[in-house]
């Protein structure tokens, strides 16, 4: 009976304790979805209430500017993707909207870098070096990190 009772209680701890990390595995999991990144500086935990502030201002011209470009690249993608299927495929008009394609492209890279110029003069020495160390590994990856097309869905 005693055994019993002692194979109970272990049963009930190790499913208290499971129970218990799975909660919190999924709140962990869940609270950056509550703050989504809008940039870089999102992740930067210690700036000042005054470089927040600063932090909007710029974001409400670039934010709206890139979001434009991003929607221009889906839209020349979609009509990429259906004159490469189009029968015969037309080359001259396959090229053409490559090129804007491109174009769009490029414009998004100077918006980010002068949205990263803008920033960084808000920062102090440290905030900067860490913001160095963000970019680096944002733009590892090939893209332009959190601002890069690919991470976002309009």
């Amino acid at each position: 009976m005693a055994i019993h009772l002692l194979a109970f209680g272990l049963v009930v701890m190790l499913v208290t304790v499971v129970a218990t990390l799975t909660l919190v595995y999924r709140y962990v999991k869940r609270a950056p979805q509550n703050q989504p990144i809008k940039g870089y500086l999102d992740l930067i935990p210690d700036l000042t209430p005054e470089q927040r502030h600063k932090v909007q201002e710029i974001r409400e011209t670039f934010l709206p500017k890139v979001s434009l470009i991003r929607q221009n690249l889906c839209l020349e993608r979609a009509n990429l993707a259906q004159l490469l299927f189009a029968e015969p495929p037309d080359r001259s008009s396959i090229d053409a909207v490559a090129r804007q394609i491109l174009f769009h492209q490029s414009k998004l890279e100077n918006e980010v870098i002068e949205h990263i110029l803008e920033e960084r003069e808000i920062l102090s020495p440290s905030q900067q070096r860490r913001f160095y160390e963000i970019i680096v590994e944002q733009f590892s990856s090939g893209g332009l990190g959190v601002h890069d097309v690919r991470n976002k869905k309009n």
